[in-house]
């Protein structure tokens, strides 16, 4: 996830002091943001490794702002969201970030609760959507949920998961306000395999996957 995305969105859609939820906290990098903005952050992780990893780093951020930045635990699918939010003395947020696994790109953990180790698209998806639905009464009516998702290609086949999950969103009391497709050819990982890349895509029959797209939701 580079940074100047949750940077640019945190700046355009949210306040000093506000809240921000993010889902699927991973590396931190929402948390991270919220503190150099001056904005109070709480990320969910069902990584307990990852975690460790994460609240460590967001730890040694500065926090110039003083703000207050929660990390729970959890699965984002099965959380008490509500209680969640009554710990800290909060009834809802002001902005919404989720940065899902692709599916089954990578497998993040043996958990099978983890999205990342599915067994189908239908399975992931609606696993996804429950997540929207858990999340949508914490968010202030007109506010905004920005998800970052990008394709899969499998079997010899392209799967629009991007676009499968922006449909599955818009199942729920949101309207689409924005796409952004973000290009991370000249990532770091992406440069160092851009050959293994190259001959996948020539073996394979399909064009090497540059882009991820940043769907922006307004809660209706």
């Amino acid at each position: 996830f580079i940074p100047q995305i949750p940077n640019q969105l945190l700046q355009r859609y949210t306040k000093k002091r506000e809240w921000v939820l993010d889902p699927f906290l991973g590396s931190g990098t929402t948390l991270i943001e919220c503190k150099r903005l001056g904005r109070n952050g709480l990320g969910i992780e069902l990584n307990a490794k990852i975690l460790e990893m994460t609240n460590e780093i967001i730890q040694k951020e500065k926090n110039p702002h003083n703000v207050i930045t929660e990390i729970v635990e959890g699965d984002s699918n099965s959380i008490d969201y509500l209680m969640v939010l009554e710990k800290i003395g909060l009834k809802s947020i002001q902005f919404l970030i989720m940065h899902p696994p692709y599916w089954d790109i990578i497998s993040f953990s043996e958990d099978n609760r983890d999205l990342s180790n599915v067994k189908s698209k239908e399975d992931f998806l609606s696993s996804f959507g429950e997540i929207v639905d858990k999340t949508y009464p914490l968010l202030d009516k007109g506010r905004y949920l920005a998800v970052v998702i990008g394709d899969k290609y499998s079997a010899g086949e392209w799967i629009p998961l991007g676009f499968n999950v922006m449909q599955e969103v818009l199942k729920r009391k949101y309207m689409l306000k924005s796409i952004i497709v973000k290009n991370f050819e000249e990532t770091k990982g992406k440069r160092q395999q851009k050959e293994l890349w190259r001959y996948r895509a020539l073996a394979g029959g399909f064009y090497i996957f540059k882009h991820e797209y940043i769907f922006l939701f307004k809660k209706l």
